[in-house]
């Protein structure tokens, strides 16, 4: 069995490779389906993806990692029989929480969270190498790239303060070593 992780953005795409990149998931690059993640929303509107599970004999279980995911996954009818199960990991409302946590500024954003977008929040608040937080993915490489640590205990608060998400949803904290 392989895992096919799906990336809603490319933001999201680089934590996961951060998080693969220097080992903290309960899973290694060589478990995943083509080596790598993929920052793909659906099958069908992949190439990349359609390309793997072709080549790919075995099973397939689905990890699909984003802030939003109401959008359901349309498995194609020839890949149906390797999909073995579709798993949603979320940080919601917006990947951005992960910052507000590591910075330690829950709080405060707890304060203005009804009428601020964490996106927003982040914007106003979060700098990394004197820079202010643009929601490029080279800032998520700079802020989390050489703390990985960092980002594993923003992970873990985000469960620890997030409530509870809906039925079918989990958290990245589960997939952590």
């Amino acid at each position: 069995m392989k895992y096919l992780m799906m990336c809603e953005g490319p933001n999201e795409k680089a934590v996961m490779d951060i998080l693969l990149e220097h080992h903290l998931l309960k899973f290694s690059e060589d478990d995943l389906l083509g080596l790598v993640t993929y920052h793909a929303r659906q099958i069908a509107t992949s190439a990349q993806v359609r390309t793997a599970l072709n080549l790919y004999p075995g099973d397939i279980r689905v990890l699909r990692i984003g802030d939003k995911q109401s959008d359901a996954l349309r498995i194609p009818t020839v890949y149906r029989a390797k999909i073995s199960s579709i798993e949603k990991f979320c940080t919601k409302p917006e990947l951005e929480m992960l910052l507000i946590l590591a910075e330690g500024l829950e709080k405060a954003y707890a304060k203005v969270k009804s009428k601020t977008r964490a996106k927003t929040f982040a914007k106003e608040n979060v700098t990394a190498g004197g820079r202010k937080y643009d929601n490029s993915t080279a800032f998520y490489r700079l802020y989390f790239e050489d703390r990985p640590e960092l980002l594993v205990r923003a992970i873990r608060r985000y469960r620890e303060t997030n409530g509870s998400h809906a039925k079918d949803e989990h958290y990245l904290a589960e997939l952590l070593k």
